[in-house]
């Protein structure tokens, strides 16, 4: 058993089934905690600065992407205006 750091529910962990740095959420709260102890098991919450920094680089890569095949887009409608243009 652990206990949740944000609403002190005890939350049964199976110490043979986890290992440190692992990931879980509150059954209780919903709270996103990791594993920051194994004998006695130990909850902390866990970092949302990992996924920030993800949904950040996500942006980006569809923000690129988008560029590009407005870019894209635009030399196909070039190549086709000087195929009319023969």
């Amino acid at each position: 058993m652990a206990t949740c750091p944000e609403c002190d529910a005890e939350i049964e962990v199976d110490e043979f089934d986890i290992d440190k740095g692992d990931q879980l959420s509150c059954p209780d709260c919903g709270s996103n905690l990791e594993v920051t102890g194994l004998s006695p098991v130990e909850l902390d919450v866990a970092p949302e600065e990992e996924e920030e920094e993800d949904d950040e680089e996500d942006e980006d890569l569809e923000e690129g992407d988008l560029k590009e095949t407005e870019e894209e887009e635009e030399d196909e409608a070039d190549d086709e205006d000087e195929g009319w243009e023969e």
